[in-house]
């Protein structure tokens, strides 16, 4: 039965250990997965992409640059979301493919490129790779979360992982880092351990009514 979207929010936790005998299916994985396919960019660029791995022999070698977490072993699908970066620069033609996709004439197509190239240049987005990589990961923790929740309906765990050597993970997985860059590690699968006690500020700690 799945849960309701506050039930999910109180059964969500960053879980520490998984059980290794527990698969998570391949139809709830694909759900997982669309949810955050249709997640929300700035610009609606999608500029991620979601590297999904099952293979044992590759989350062990990817475990010891990730802090040694035994998440990335026990899980069943490790998750690797990374940023697109080549892709997400005006002059890749890429941008522009992405406003075509609403069947606009030519010249409000240009007029979205230049908006969205103006605006990037202004707040330092395209000042280097680095610049663009940190704007692009933004974009990614959107999707991130989305596919979180969307887990955590199902009954399923996961925990975001930031404690990595994105260097050597990237070289463990051979990525072309013109391309695309690790912005986050996102194992899911069943928790083995009982669910430690949710910690959050009061409502009225984090928010301020403005009238």
């Amino acid at each position: 039965m799945e849960k309701t979207f506050m039930e999910a929010m109180d059964f969500r936790h960053a879980c520490k250990a998984f059980d290794e005998t527990k698969k998570v299916s391949d139809e709830d994985i694909r759900y997982i997965l669309e949810v955050g396919r249709k997640s929300p960019s700035s610009f609606g660029q999608e500029g991620w992409k979601f590297l999904v791995i099952t293979n044992e022999e590759l989350k062990s070698k990817l475990r010891p640059h990730c802090w040694n977490q035994v998440q990335i072993t026990s899980c069943s699908h490790l998750v690797i979301v990374l940023v697109a970066v080549d892709n997400l620069k005006p002059e890749s033609k890429v941008p522009a493919k992405r406003f075509s996709r609403r069947e606009l004439p030519q010249d409000k197509i240009d007029a979205y490129v230049e908006l969205y190239g103006n605006h990037l240049k202004a707040t330092g987005v395209l000042d280097s790779d680095k610049t663009l990589y940190s704007w692009g990961a933004r974009q990614t923790y959107i999707a991130m979360a989305n596919m979180m929740t969307a887990a955590a309906t199902k009954g399923i765990d996961s925990c975001p992982i930031e404690g990595f050597d994105k260097t050597e993970v990237e070289k463990v997985l051979a990525l072309d880092t013109k391309e695309y860059q690790v912005s986050v590690v996102l194992p899911f699968g069943y928790r083995i351990n009982p669910q430690s006690t949710q910690m959050r500020l009061s409502l009225e700690e984090v928010v301020e009514f403005i009238k």
